[in-house]
């Protein structure tokens, strides 16, 4: 039998004043689903994943985690489901040392009761975190504040400090944006791992040709509405779509 969704979004929309930002929006996740969600600038991408993820409230619309309603509900409760996200703007706390940054999530309650009340030795399971994502635990960088480390580092420790939270659905706005190609080369089969081990990803990128690599299906959005959603090959070659990226560079080969 077909697994039940873990994920259902019905009806969802948004506007900001006139702007309708997100319209009537509805998609379903399958535990071990890995979704990408592409659309031009604008598209209404991110705040879909804000509606998800609580820190922007729906004016319509449902979003159903595992049978329970989290429609609206704090960022902070929404975390305790088992949802976690990285930001397109990354949102650390620059003046602390990078592996210092992962404490706060190892601390939550989600982890303790994981852990069976136990939080273990933070320290060393933050260290052995950022070292899976290139942190070079030998060397100085998990150390240093996280403030001082170029941009990919910033990228990747956001996306540690999810994990970190160890989630059963990882929302990823953006992580490639502004990674060099070597950092993307090293990160992309990582976030394919931890998809074989069964987390459920919803992955917004803009780096087609590495998203489609991975991910088992597509979502289009335009102007705030899911204008098309299957097969990367499919979907693209949708009239819809090249409508949509009609203009755009767009390089899936």
């Amino acid at each position: 039998m077909e697994a039940e969704p873990i994920l259902r979004v019905k009806n969802l929309s948004r506007s900001f004043g006139g702007v309708i930002a997100v319209n009537d929006v509805s998609f379903e996740l399958r535990p071990g689903d890995f979704l990408g969600v592409i659309g031009p600038n604008g598209s209404g991408k991110t705040t879909l994943v804000n509606l998800i993820t609580g820190f922007v409230k729906p004016d319509r619309g449902r979003v159903t985690y595992r049978g329970s309603n989290i429609t609206g509900k704090m960022p902070y409760t929404i975390v305790g489901y088992g949802i976690a996200r990285t930001f397109q703007m990354v949102r650390l706390f620059y003046n602390l040392p990078a592996y210092k940054n992962l404490i706060i999530p190892l601390s939550s309650r989600r982890v303790k009761k994981l852990r069976g009340g136990k939080y273990g030795e933070r320290d060393d399971i933050a260290i052995d975190l950022l070292d899976d994502l290139g942190f070079e635990r030998d060397s100085m960088v998990p150390y240093k504040k996280a403030g001082s480390l170029p941009h990919g580092y910033l990228k990747r420790l956001d996306l540690g400090r999810a994990l970190a939270l160890r989630p059963e659905l990882l929302i990823l706005d953006e992580l490639f944006s502004g990674m060099s190609m070597s950092e993307v080369a090293s990160t992309l089969p990582l976030i394919e791992k931890f998809n074989e081990e069964g987390l459920t990803i919803i992955m917004i990128e803009h780096r087609l040709k590495e998203l489609f690599r991975v991910i088992d299906r597509v979502m289009v959005l335009d102007f705030g509405q899911k204008i098309a959603e299957g097969q990367p090959e499919d979907v693209m070659n949708a009239e819809a779509v090249k409508n949509a990226y009609l203009g755009s560079e767009v390089d899936v080969e």
